[in-house]
């Protein structure tokens, strides 16, 4: 008997947003760029949305957290997690990451980046 893994991801979804550390950040905003990738086993091929992870949802999970200004992007990334979960409940990992570009520092930076992962089992 075969077994299947499927994967539903979005990636590089562009954004603008006031996350940040500093109140200043928190002002003038930045770029960012959001990966997500879901994994599960498949509840069936009946060609309906109800069967799978609609990545429509997805962004729209996205798009609602960028909008709600965090100090971390730990805490942004955990929301994601916690929304997608809460919308899918069989989806058994979990992969983002958001990338700051040109964070506000010294030197020339392209990007920072932090990953957060959830597994349904350990």
């Amino acid at each position: 008997m075969s077994h299947f893994k499927q994967t539903v991801a979005l990636k590089d979804v562009k954004c603008f947003a006031l996350h940040g550390y500093y109140p200043e950040e928190q002002l003038t905003g930045n770029h960012f760029i959001i990966d997500l990738t879901t994994e599960f086993t498949p509840r069936g091929f009946d060609d309906e949305l109800v069967q799978t992870v609609n990545y429509e949802d997805l962004n729209n999970i996205i798009i609602a957290e960028m909008k709600n200004t965090q100090k971390l992007l730990e805490t942004v990334l955990n929301n994601i997690i916690s929304k997608v979960i809460e919308k899918y409940p069989f989806v058994e990992k979990i992969d983002v990451g958001i990338k700051k570009l040109h964070p506000p520092m010294p030197g020339q930076i392209g990007h920072s980046f932090v990953q957060l992962s959830y597994s349904a089992t350990n």
